[in-house]
């Protein structure tokens, strides 16, 4: 049955399907061409992985999933955006990161590559030699780093110096490059956000895209909290007359009314239960070969005060690393990959009110945190969690009023594109690097005519910039024989 009543009738140029930051992202690549646009989110509000709610108490804001923006700032298409008249506004901590030791010092990211190799004592030199030429050319190697796998390349100098140094193991190149355990350390826990072991190659990317986006643009945050991202490209999107509704689930393609084409936030296990027998059985079946990562455990506080951190350094850091040596980090992760939960779990945490005090009441405070666990899993990890925090900040527990835990399954009830807790749309190893969810040059596009997938599961994978459906647009342009899409706003 079409229920044509419930939005755009058969003159309606594409339906977005999934109001995460992919999909309103499309929806403002399309609309800004002239394309007739509607969005449906199922949830009562937008934003997808960018949603901000009291979790703990009232007056105190919370990111649900995502807090921290370093490829929002980075994206060649959302960067260029007038974002800013709509309600959006990056509020960028002193220090984009802080990891902390059990010696009561803290390593840093500054902003900058000499500022931070500064701190790294006999590491200064090699600190800056690896990733003063990547932060200097970051803006630029984005343009590249954020494309389809198979494209025109823009800056090949600085794509040939990444990928060099990219495609080696995480832990391999932090040994082989730093003598010491803050350099290595400091590397392990940003390579450690792509969630796969740090001995695997490829892993490298991940700390060197992270730590050139973080000395060269920062790690913001958005005041007001993540939803105030999806709220202003929304508002963007309505600007240029498109539609975006709420309360409106799709349960099947059956749901959807007769539009030109349809472009689908979700994952490749959704796309298989909501498309049915529509799509062909070969390529049903490479869906089904999709794999998801581990998932993640997630604390949200109310606090009577500000984090007391052993180190100062950690004061002045929007984000904090907790998890010690790379050894300890690394060993983490791999018994996480092999399904066991860690004792002292590899713990990633936000303070976004010491930089954004409209989160919380006058005086308070709130702080976000999560791990890695094994997919799926229904231990409850808050208690390991909160250990690590004291571990670095002796009374912290002292200064919690509240706290909510969401685990794997209480975070996939969330937002189905969270399979089995996995925040970044599946696996992002070599191969699902370049294999996502299908090889070729336009993954964007299903078999079936007028469909694409334009989720975090397609190049170039997870987090908030937008470029997934940016692409996905861009497919879908080029199919009507219009430009492909621009990264200047319009």
């Amino acid at each position: 049955m079409l229920f044509a009543d419930r939005g755009p009738g058969p003159g309606t140029d594409a339906l977005v399907v999934g109001s995460g930051p992919n999909g309103l992202a499309a929806a403002a690549a399309l609309a800004r061409e002239g394309l007739s646009v509607e969005v449906w989110e199922g949830h009562a509000l937008l934003g997808g992985g960018c949603r901000s709610q009291e979790l703990t108490l009232p007056g105190f804001l919370h990111d649900v999933c995502s807090a921290v923006h370093p490829m929002g700032l980075s994206s060649p298409f959302l960067r260029r955006l007038p974002l800013a008249t709509h309600g959006v506004e990056w509020v960028l901590p002193p220090v984009p990161l802080a990891h902390p030791l059990d010696d009561g010092t803290a390593a840093v990211l500054e902003h900058g590559a000499d500022a931070t190799a500064e701190k790294l004592g006999p590491d200064a030199a090699a600190w800056r030699r690896l990733m003063e030429p990547l932060a200097g050319a970051w803006l630029e190697l984005a343009e590249d780093l954020l494309a389809p796998p198979i494209h025109r390349v823009r800056h090949p100098a600085a794509l040939a110096r990444f990928g060099l140094l990219a495609l080696r193991s995480a832990r391999g190149l932090a040994e082989s490059r730093f003598r010491g355990p803050r350099a290595r350390a400091l590397f392990a826990g940003m390579a450690a956000h792509g969630v796969v072991p740090l001995e695997r190659a490829g892993t490298a990317a991940f700390g060197l895209a992270l730590g050139a986006a973080g000395q060269a643009v920062g790690w913001p945050l958005v005041r007001g909290g993540s939803q105030a991202l999806a709220a202003g490209l929304a508002d963007y999107v309505r600007g240029l007359g498109g539609i975006v509704r709420t309360g409106m689930p799709v349960r099947s393609w059956e749901d959807l009314p007769r539009v030109r084409s349809v472009l689908w936030d979700v994952t490749p296990r959704q796309l298989l239960a909501l498309g049915g027998t529509r799509l062909p059985g070969s390529y049903r079946r490479a869906l089904r070969g999709f794999r998801y990562g581990p998932g993640v455990f997630k604390v949200d506080w109310a606090l009577s005060e500000p984090i007391p951190w052993t180190s100062s350094e950690c004061r002045r850091a929007g984000t904090i690393h907790l998890g010690g040596t790379l050894e300890e980090i690394a060993a983490c992760e791999k018994a996480v990959w092999r399904g066991r939960t860690p004792g002292k779990p590899y713990t990633i945490l936000v303070q976004p009110t010491l930089f954004d005090p409209s989160r919380a009441p006058p005086g308070r405070h709130t702080a976000w945190a999560y791990c890695h666990v094994p997919s799926g899993s229904p231990e409850d990890l808050t208690g390991r969690i909160e250990a690590q925090v004291e571990r670095f900040a002796p009374g912290f527990r002292e200064c919690v009023l509240a706290r909510s835990s969401l685990g794997p399954r209480e975070l996939e009830a969330h937002n189905p594109n969270y399979v089995g807790g996995d925040i970044g749309g599946g696996v992002q190893d070599l191969r699902q690097t370049f294999a996502r969810p299908v090889a070729g040059s336009a993954p964007y596009r299903t078999p079936v005519k007028g469909w694409y997938l334009c989720s975090s599961s397609t190049p170039p994978g997870g987090g908030v910039h937008g470029m997934c459906g940016f692409h996905a647009a861009a497919a879908l342009l080029g199919d009507l024989g219009k430009p492909k899409g621009r990264w200047g706003a319009r």
